[in-house]
């Protein structure tokens, strides 16, 4: 079985490490200098206070790579696009797609029996090109809740968790779901095929609208936002917006508001995957964890003032400091 992570950054790294260990033929897609490491110096990971290297096989976005049978994308979503034209080159006739990749995704109304069933939404995947070019068809939906961060090109540390959610668009049962939670199973994961993946990822949603640009403001760690008395009230109105047009689109939110914030503080001093970008210069993934949100917001009617005040603030300190968005 021949299995491709796109997009080795924290998260794909962090994977790519327990694959390797169970010694799957893994390829890592990366760019840059992180790329450039993995090649020279294998993967470092730092995990449970212990640090090793793995000798990994490494690819860039240009080299040409045997067809996969599966694909695990851990890109950020305003990359994907721009990846089409290499990621296409990937895929056979069976190749499945696992998108585990952090706010609403692209394929979001594919498997839906309603109005909205061939829906794209804009703000993630402009003119629909993602559809179009993978097909959502070949995607099987994911939440992913490690946390890890990417010290240095090609040396992550693991903070916390191992918990993985998967499942078809459609609800359905699938032999390749269960493939692909048995592989990562195997190779230490926590795995759960949910049959309502939907619900999974507006409960990640709630933690993403509420503390990623809030840490991007303001510079503090999951545990400080989640702590901070003068803060709570407008981090509970963002989750009540976020449950308000999550719930319009059928989403079953499996616990309470202060359930979710504990959950937050819970992986204590960590700098969100948003916090990270902004303090390495890179784009930042509001397009999937705001604006699309409020895209479906604004199909549904729905106010939503707290979320568009904080989409604002965002945009307002990136343009004042030339910041990529």
């Amino acid at each position: 079985m021949n299995i491709c992570i796109y997009g080795a950054g924290a998260i794909g790294c962090w994977l790519g490490a327990q694959l390797t260990r169970l010694g799957t033929d893994l390829t890592l897609v990366a760019r840059g200098p992180n790329l450039k490491a993995l090649r020279e110096s294998g993967l470092q990971i730092t995990q449970n206070g212990k640090t090793e290297t793995l000798k990994v096989h490494a690819a860039g976005e240009q080299d040409s790579i045997e067809r996969q049978d599966f694909i695990i994308v851990t890109l950020k979503a305003h990359s994907i696009a721009g990846a089409l034209d290499h990621l296409k080159t990937l895929i056979h006739q069976d190749t499945t797609l696992l998108f585990a990749v952090n706010g609403l995704p692209w394929w979001f109304f594919y498997g839906i029996d309603n109005q909205n069933k061939q829906r794209t939404i804009e703000s993630v995947d402009p003119g629909g090109q993602i559809w179009d070019t993978i097909g959502p068809g070949r995607v099987l939906g994911c939440v992913i809740y490690p946390a890890a961060e990417l010290t240095a090109p090609g040396s992550v540390t693991h903070i916390s968790g191992n918990r993985l959610s998967i499942g078809e668009p459609d609800g359905s049962h699938s032999d390749r779901a269960e493939k692909l939670a048995a592989l990562l199973s195997d190779a230490g994961c926590r795995i759960s095929v949910r049959r309502e993946i939907r619900n999974e990822i507006w409960i990640k949603l709630w933690g993403n609208v509420a503390f990623n640009p809030m840490s991007v403001l303001t510079g503090a760690t999951l545990m400080e936002l989640a702590t901070d008395s003068k803060l709570h009230p407008t981090i509970v109105r963002l989750m009540e917006e976020t449950q308000a047009i999550g719930t319009q689109y059928g989403a079953r939110f499996g616990m309470t508001i202060p359930k979710r914030i504990q959950g937050a503080a819970a992986v204590g001093e960590h700098k969100t995957s948003m916090l990270q970008d902004y303090i390495q210069g890179k784009p930042l993934e509001s397009a999937a964890m705001i604006d699309a949100v409020l895209e479906l917001a604004d199909l549904a009617n729905i106010p939503a003032p707290t979320i568009r005040t904080m989409q604002a603030l965002l945009q307002l300190k990136l343009t004042a400091e030339h910041h990529p968005v």
